[in-house]
């Protein structure tokens, strides 16, 4: 029951282009692997994350969160549960809350009529998942908002150049604003480097420049590699398209990290 014990762990940056979607598809294909009953919540209106581990299909789908949260502005009586919202994937133990171009729509009435409990106080009432894993569109906005208020843990996906360097600091300062306001339980896990490139001479001193700030670097970087772009146009998770990808090798890696400090149910 996620409400009690199980991890629900938000991927978070408020720039684009640092593979949120890729990052938190990857995490969550590899816990479901492991046995995990696993929940993907996609709270990006472009869908990635849905499109991802759902392809074609996605396009079938008649309900997605965009109903959910449609449901919570017209005060229903009777409101359906989250569950009913969940899709299965074509992964084993790995499903999916999708979702569509209509968030956009809602953000601001949501926004204006003070909802943002209301993905947590649904979390905590979905029951049969061992981890849940959201992700979060490019922007301190509702969604994100309420994904970090909803989350126990905060994992930062960080690109080892100035420009997300400097959008960081302004970051994790968010992160500390929902914590003091919203969500004392909330933890920063780490900074994950994502498309790390070992020959390069800028990611080892950016990396070195953050760890002496004091900063969490997880020590698994994630390779830059074409790989990804067909694993996105497949949509197949690394592990399930080359399981003996380097890529795949670091979401394990990456994985064994973060669960060594999270509570089994």
């Amino acid at each position: 029951m996620t409400g009690v014990n199980g991890v629900r762990r938000v991927i978070f940056n408020q720039k684009g282009g640092v593979g949120k979607s890729t990052i938190t598809c990857n995490l969550a294909a590899v816990a479901a692997a492991r046995g995990r009953r696993t929940l993907l919540i996609d709270l990006d209106p472009q869908a990635n994350a849905s499109r991802y581990v759902l392809g074609p299909a996605l396009d079938e789908q008649k309900k997605t969160l965009a109903n959910f949260f449609d449901d919570i502005l017209g005060y229903k009586l009777f409101p359906e549960p989250l569950a009913a919202y969940v899709v299965p994937t074509p992964f084993a133990n790995l499903a999916v809350l999708p979702s569509d171009g209509r968030l956009e729509e809602v953000q601001f009435k949501l926004e204006s009529r003070y909802k943002m409990y209301k993905l947590r106080e649904a979390l905590e009432k979905l029951e049969g998942y061992d981890e849940v894993y959201i992700d979060t569109p490019p922007a301190l906005n509702f969604f994100t908002r309420s994904a970090l208020i909803a989350a126990d843990r905060c994992l930062i996906p960080f690109d080892c150049d100035d420009f997300s360097r400097r959008a960081l600091y302004s970051l994790l300062d968010s992160v500390r604003e929902i914590q003091s306001d919203h969500n004392q339980g909330l933890r920063i896990e780490g900074i994950v480097v994502n498309h790390y490139q070992a020959r390069a001479n800028l990611p080892l001193r950016l990396v070195d420049e953050l760890r002496a700030e004091g900063l969490p670097v997880l020590a698994t970087f994630l390779s830059a590699s074409i790989k990804i772009r067909e694993s996105h146009h497949l949509a197949r998770p690394m592990i399930h398209l080359d399981p003996r990808h380097r890529l795949s090798a670091e979401f394990n890696a990456l994985y064994d990290g973060l669960s060594q400090s999270a509570p089994q149910p």
